[in-house]
């Protein structure tokens, strides 16, 4: 099955123009590569109320089925997407950023500085995700296959075969 999806670009630098947004395009690329039909994308600053807007214009307007966010996860002070997303999630899935985290820190002992976060917001799966290419992509790589069986689940009409072993 196709599904839709949404990349949101959190970067108060390259919303200004003063970096090139490098993770957002990978990202829509890996997507549409997998069979994704990427119907959204922008880049938006470090703002509470710009992240909140647009994570539910992606749920509740475009009823993406996933949308994806990269960038404002770490320490510094205007990193809120975590925030921001736990604010118009309804259901947490804390299984996601858990396998983010664990196959990062394979990486780098720095991937438990992480603070990236999952949730449902009716029919529509947010992850985020760190800003930079390479972090994204590993990230989301990680965990991929099982969000598509996630995703069968959230958007069908019953109880998806849980037990069945991966293929």
């Amino acid at each position: 099955m196709n599904y839709t999806a949404a990349v949101i670009t959190v970067s108060d630098k390259a919303s200004r123009g003063e970096r090139e947004d490098t993770s957002g395009p990978n990202l829509c690329k890996i997507l549409s590569d997998r069979g994704y039909d990427v119907v959204y994308t922008s880049v938006i600053p470090d703002d509470m109320e710009q992240i909140k807007s647009e994570l539910i214009k992606c749920a509740d307007e475009l009823h993406a089925a996933l949308v994806l966010t990269t960038g404002g996860t770490g320490f510094s002070p205007r990193d809120i997407t975590p925030e921001a997303t736990l604010a118009v999630v309804e259901r947490l899935t804390p299984g996601i950023p858990e396998v983010m985290r664990a196959e990062s820190m394979r990486i780098t002992p720095r991937g438990c500085l992480s603070r990236s976060a999952a949730g449902i917001r009716a029919r529509t799966l947010i992850i985020n995700l760190p800003g930079s290419k390479k972090a994204s992509q590993e990230n989301i790589l990680a965990v991929l296959d099982p969000v598509e069986h996630g995703l069968e689940m959230l958007l069908g009409e019953g109880s998806a075969n849980c037990a069945a072993s991966p293929k």
